[in-house]
Protein backbone atom coordinates (compact mmCIF):
# COMPACT_ATOMS: atom_id res chain seq x y z
CA UNK A 1 0.00 0.00 0.00
CA UNK A 2 1.54 3.06 -1.04
CA UNK A 3 1.25 5.86 1.72
CA UNK A 4 0.37 9.90 0.93
CA UNK A 5 2.92 12.01 1.48
CA UNK A 6 1.45 15.31 2.37
CA UNK A 7 3.87 18.57 2.38
CA UNK A 8 2.90 21.41 5.48
CA UNK A 9 1.04 24.81 3.46
CA UNK A 10 -1.06 27.32 4.50
CA UNK A 11 -4.19 25.61 5.51
CA UNK A 12 -2.00 23.04 7.52
CA UNK A 13 1.07 24.64 8.49
CA UNK A 14 4.00 22.79 10.52
CA UNK A 15 6.81 25.15 12.61
CA UNK A 16 9.64 23.96 14.09
CA UNK A 17 11.60 26.12 16.43
CA UNK A 18 14.46 26.24 19.54
CA UNK A 19 12.08 25.38 22.91
CA UNK A 20 13.16 28.85 25.37
CA UNK A 21 13.02 26.20 28.18
CA UNK A 22 14.39 23.42 30.22
CA UNK A 23 12.14 19.95 30.05
CA UNK A 24 12.19 17.47 32.63
CA UNK A 25 10.63 14.22 32.11
CA UNK A 26 10.08 11.91 35.24
CA UNK A 27 8.72 8.27 35.35
CA UNK A 28 8.38 6.31 38.55
CA UNK A 29 10.49 8.85 40.60
CA UNK A 30 13.53 7.88 37.51
CA UNK A 31 14.46 11.68 34.95
CA UNK A 32 13.88 9.78 31.52
CA UNK A 33 14.88 12.92 30.15
CA UNK A 34 16.88 16.55 30.77
CA UNK A 35 17.13 19.02 28.31
CA UNK A 36 17.72 22.47 27.29
CA UNK A 37 17.79 21.72 23.73
CA UNK A 38 13.89 20.63 22.66
CA UNK A 39 12.52 21.45 19.55
CA UNK A 40 8.97 22.98 19.81
CA UNK A 41 6.60 21.80 16.91
CA UNK A 42 3.60 23.46 16.15
CA UNK A 43 0.93 21.59 13.85
CA UNK A 44 -2.28 23.15 12.26
CA UNK A 45 -4.76 23.38 15.00
CA UNK A 46 -3.03 20.86 17.46
CA UNK A 47 -1.57 21.31 20.47
CA UNK A 48 2.53 22.11 20.34
CA UNK A 49 4.54 19.43 21.10
CA UNK A 50 7.93 19.51 22.87
CA UNK A 51 10.40 16.99 20.90
CA UNK A 52 13.74 16.22 22.95
CA UNK A 53 16.68 15.29 21.28
CA UNK A 54 17.59 11.05 22.19
CA UNK A 55 20.92 12.53 23.28
CA UNK A 56 19.13 13.54 26.17
CA UNK A 57 16.80 10.76 26.55
CA UNK A 58 17.66 7.88 28.62
CA UNK A 59 17.24 5.41 26.40
CA UNK A 60 18.09 2.92 28.91
CA UNK A 61 15.01 3.25 30.88
CA UNK A 62 12.93 2.88 27.66
CA UNK A 63 11.73 0.00 25.59
CA UNK A 64 11.02 -0.38 22.30
CA UNK A 65 7.73 -1.44 20.97
CA UNK A 66 6.42 -2.99 18.02
CA UNK A 67 3.69 0.08 17.55
CA UNK A 68 3.73 2.16 15.06
CA UNK A 69 1.24 5.03 13.14
CA UNK A 70 2.03 6.96 9.69
CA UNK A 71 1.92 10.54 9.68
CA UNK A 72 1.21 11.86 6.02
CA UNK A 73 3.27 14.96 6.98
CA UNK A 74 5.81 13.86 8.99
CA UNK A 75 6.20 9.72 7.99
CA UNK A 76 6.31 6.42 10.15
CA UNK A 77 6.27 6.82 13.80
CA UNK A 78 7.89 4.41 16.26
CA UNK A 79 7.03 4.07 20.01
CA UNK A 80 8.86 3.25 23.02
CA UNK A 81 7.47 2.68 26.93
CA UNK A 82 8.69 3.42 29.98
CA UNK A 83 8.46 -0.30 31.92
CA UNK A 84 8.97 1.42 34.86
CA UNK A 85 5.80 3.26 34.49
CA UNK A 86 3.88 -0.18 34.35
CA UNK A 87 1.01 -0.24 31.67
CA UNK A 88 -0.12 3.62 31.76
CA UNK A 89 3.46 4.17 30.51
CA UNK A 90 2.92 1.89 27.12
CA UNK A 91 3.93 3.62 23.92
CA UNK A 92 4.26 6.33 26.01
CA UNK A 93 7.07 8.16 23.44
CA UNK A 94 7.01 8.52 19.81
CA UNK A 95 9.75 9.49 17.54
CA UNK A 96 9.78 9.99 13.39
CA UNK A 97 13.54 8.39 12.73
CA UNK A 98 13.41 9.46 9.29
CA UNK A 99 11.41 11.49 8.98
CA UNK A 100 9.63 13.61 5.82
CA UNK A 101 12.05 16.68 4.39
CA UNK A 102 9.46 19.16 5.59
CA UNK A 103 10.43 18.39 9.59
CA UNK A 104 13.62 17.07 9.00
CA UNK A 105 14.70 18.80 12.26
CA UNK A 106 12.68 16.21 14.50
CA UNK A 107 15.27 13.56 13.64
CA UNK A 108 16.84 12.01 16.61
CA UNK A 109 14.10 13.45 19.07
CA UNK A 110 11.20 11.68 21.23
CA UNK A 111 8.14 13.34 22.46
CA UNK A 112 6.14 12.10 25.22
CA UNK A 113 2.47 11.76 25.53
CA UNK A 114 1.59 14.09 29.14
CA UNK A 115 -0.83 10.93 30.54
CA UNK A 116 1.75 8.18 30.16
CA UNK A 117 4.51 10.09 32.27
CA UNK A 118 4.32 11.20 36.14
CA UNK A 119 5.42 14.84 34.98
CA UNK A 120 7.20 16.68 32.09
CA UNK A 121 8.10 19.89 33.89
CA UNK A 122 8.71 23.02 31.69
CA UNK A 123 10.53 26.07 33.28
CA UNK A 124 12.20 28.94 31.07
CA UNK A 125 15.73 28.43 30.32
CA UNK A 126 18.32 30.16 32.16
Amino acid sequence: MEKTIKIPNIDHPISIEPAPSHVVVSVGGRVIADSRNALLLKEASYPAVLYIPRADVDMSLLARTDHSTYCPYKGDCSYYSVPAGGERSKNAIWTYETPYDAVAEIKDHMAFYPDRVDSIEVTPAA
